[in-house]
């Protein structure tokens, strides 16, 4: 009889060791769906989406064992994000990541039920109705300001700074785009102040050739400078645009270090990867438990002045020694 109780005492005793070591390993195969929703085409996001990445692997999410990422990228055409938005719900998500929320919006559609929605950038995230306040969001959407009307006064000085004749000031925009006409008026109530004046340029269409007709009636305006005003419609074709400013001899400025490594004399915006990093925060404290409501959405802290040389020297422009030494980085 003793043998058999020892065995049966070992065998509870193995059992009871044993089912904590369970129940971790099988926390450990459950895993939170991320869904990612951008409304710019892959090769214009990756950078920011491994920002994200990186800062959740930081805070150990790991994919594959903890943590999956679903990904839709509209590519620029803000059509696609409705569609996008509920083939990604269908996946039974945890939590949902826009870049683009604005234009979804727009679209008409919300979340359904109480999902999560964390945006990595917005505008005017109050003024377009998607949370009641910056302190307290409300509802289930939260996310990070990326203040882009606000910086508009800054890339004119900066402008006129790196190029003094830049006085009539093209602002390319795109029209059915939220992003543009507010940072337009913001110019236009500004420019005055800088011995400035702005001449509104739309981009009327998706294909080059709007950009092409647009840097038509640039010339026949005979500006002396461009601000793009950053949007993802317009973003697809930085590139283009980079090569007509130059073609024209043109000093232009935009938002992101994208348009500056196309080939714009100069970008200068919030530091969108440390914004996808600040998403990756969210995402964290949302998954343990806190509410998106009572998440604060917050403003940029870091911003980005980015030159390049080279297309100043193509230009035939100095930079002011002054200039180049606030620079975040330039570009040889």
């Amino acid at each position: 009889m003793r043998p058999s109780r020892l065995v049966l005492g070992f065998t509870v005793v193995l059992g009871l060791l044993a089912a904590p070591l369970l129940a971790s390993g099988q926390s450990a195969t459950k895993a939170h769906r991320i869904g990612y929703l951008g409304i710019s085409s892959p090769s214009a996001e990756p950078q920011y989406v491994h920002a994200f990445r990186q800062k959740l692997h930081e805070l150990g999410y790991v994919e594959g064992r903890n943590v999956t990422i679903e990904q839709r990228h509209a590519a620029g055409r803000a059509e696609r994000l409705p569609a996008f938005a509920s083939e990604l719900v269908q996946l039974k998500l945890d939590i949902l990541v826009v870049y683009g929320l604005w234009a979804l919006s727009d679209a008409g559609w919300k979340p359904p039920g109480t999902l999560p929605v964390v945006f990595t950038v917005d505008p005017d995230p109050v003024g377009r109705g998607l949370v009641d306040s910056l302190a307290r969001p409300g509802g289930n959407i939260t996310g990070l300001s990326d203040a882009h009307a606000e910086l508009v006064p800054k890339r004119l000085e900066l402008l006129k700074e790196a190029s003094p004749s830049a006085v009539r000031v093209a602002i390319l925009f795109n029209p059915d785009s939220p992003l543009g006409p507010r940072q337009l008026k913001t110019a236009q109530t500004v420019a005055p102040a800088l011995s400035m004046t702005v001449q509104p340029v739309e981009i009327r269409g998706r294909g080059v050739e709007a950009i092409d007709q647009a840097f038509e009636t640039i010339a026949k305006e005979r500006s002396t400078g461009i601000l793009v005003i950053g949007d993802p419609t317009v973003g697809v074709h930085r590139r283009r645009i980079a090569e007509l400013a130059a073609k024209r001899r043109l000093p232009a400025v935009s938002t992101l270090r994208d348009s500056a490594e196309a080939g714009l004399l100069m970008s200068y915006g919030a530091d969108f990867h440390d914004l996808w990093r600040r998403a990756a925060t969210y995402v964290d404290k949302i998954l343990k438990g806190a509410k998106p409501g009572d998440l604060p959405v917050e403003q940029p802290t870091k911003f980005s002045l980015v030159i390049n040389l080279k297309t100043a020297k193509a230009l035939g422009l100095t930079i002011p020694p002054s200039l180049l030494l606030r620079a975040d980085e330039i570009i040889k």
